[in-house]
């Protein structure tokens, strides 16, 4: 179920996945997906199911289908490495997808520029739209509200137990909103809340307001 969060004054939808949906922009944005991690880890030996190669793929068709972007923007690192047998099926992902596809170039994307101009996505350093700078990593700049991703940001939530759980998920300060990895097997960097920060933590099918 997404959960409607005012952003900076726009209207936006967190979405259980970790996806952002700007509605009045129609825009989609997604962070770090490392497509291709898998098909790294079977070749080295990892047990992960075949079957979890299909996966981010078809997340990615349901958030189409659900929202029904113009525009998909991914904050970096869409490619975790080297391209392996994972890019083909990115290849049929973008030649069914009828939205327009935007990649923030991010420290993992070290696939020529070329293969994905020719995919017909644009590449982008940084992205400046409406009243946000859509940025890979985050940024300290004072100058309008950041958008971005990378951290792989989580929240340790604690209960009456002792009980300890650890969730991914995004990350709101006064300037800047961080998404969670959307891919699997990412990992997740735990972040602390401020008393002026909030947390909107991914549990299965729900998003989570927390605060400090």
């Amino acid at each position: 179920m997404v959960y409607p969060v005012d952003i900076n004054g726009e209207a936006m939808e967190l979405h259980p996945w970790g996806a952002l949906f700007w509605k009045d922009r129609k825009l989609l944005v997604i962070s770090d997906v490392h497509l291709g991690k898998i098909m790294h880890f079977r070749k080295y030996g990892a047990a992960v199911p075949q079957a979890a190669i299909y996966e981010n793929f078809k997340r990615l068709d349901v958030l189409y289908q659900t929202f029904q972007p113009e525009t998909i923007c991914f904050l970096g690192d869409l490619f975790h490495s080297h391209i392996n047998k994972e890019w083909e099926l990115f290849e049929q992902w973008v030649s069914n997808c009828p939205a327009a596809l935007e990649l923030i170039v991010g420290n993992h994307d070290i696939i020529s520029p070329l293969r994905y101009e020719a995919l017909g996505v644009r590449l982008y350093k940084e992205l400046q739209r409406g009243p946000f700078t859509f940025t890979h990593h985050p940024t300290d700049s004072t100058a309008g509200f950041n958008i971005s991703g990378h951290i792989h940001p989580a929240v340790r939530l604690g209960g009456h137990g002792r009980q300890r759980l650890r969730l991914s998920c995004f990350f709101l300060r006064q300037n800047q909103l961080i998404l969670p990895a959307f891919g699997n097997f990412t990992g997740s960097h735990v972040l602390e809340l401020t008393a002026t920060d909030r947390a909107f933590a991914l549990a299965e099918e729900e998003v989570i307001p927390v605060s400090s």
